[in-house]
C-alpha cells in the first residue's frame, strides 16, 4: 500500500507529464504547499534556471501578513510572483499545481498571478 507522500509524487507526476506534452517551449510556474506557507517558481526546464521565486517565507511578506498558511496570504504570493516575473520578462507560462487539488490556496495563488498580468 502506497503512503501519502508516494501517492502526491504520483499525482505530481502525472501532472508534469501531461504538461510536458503540451508546454511548447513555455516555462512552468510550480506551486509547493505545506500547512504553514505556500511557495511558487518560475522554472526554465530546458536550462534548469528559476527565472522568479515568490514565498511566505520571506521576511517582508510574513510580516506584512498576519497569518502565512492563509487564502490571503497565497493571494499574496501569487501577486508578489507576477510582479517579479514581469521584471524578468516573462508573460506566458503553463501552471503546475504538483500532486495538489486546484481549490482554496492553490487557485487563490493561480487567480493572483493572472491578475498580476501572467497568462496561463
Amino acid at each position: 500500500m502506497l503512503t501519502l507522500r508516494e501517492k502526491h509524487q504520483r499525482r505530481a507526476q502525472r501532472n508534469r507529464t501531461k504538461l510536458r506534452k503540451s508546454m511548447e517551449g513555455k516555462l512552468r510556474l510550480s506551486v509547493a504547499r505545506s500547512g504553514k506557507n505556500i511557495s511558487a517558481q518560475i522554472i526554465n526546464d530546458e536550462k534548469g534556471v528559476t527565472l522568479a521565486a515568490a514565498s511566505t517565507l520571506e521576511k517582508d511578506l510574513r510580516s506584512a501578513l498576519k497569518s502565512t498558511g492563509t487564502v490571503e496570504a497565497a493571494q499574496k504570493v501569487g501577486s508578489l510572483l507576477a510582479e517579479r516575473a514581469k521584471q524578468a520578462g516573462v508573460e506566458d507560462v503553463v501552471f503546475d499545481r504538483g500532486g495538489y487539488v486546484f481549490h482554496g490556496r492553490v487557485k487563490a495563488l493561480a487567480d493572483a498571478a493572472r491578475e498580476g498580468g501572467l497568462k496561463f
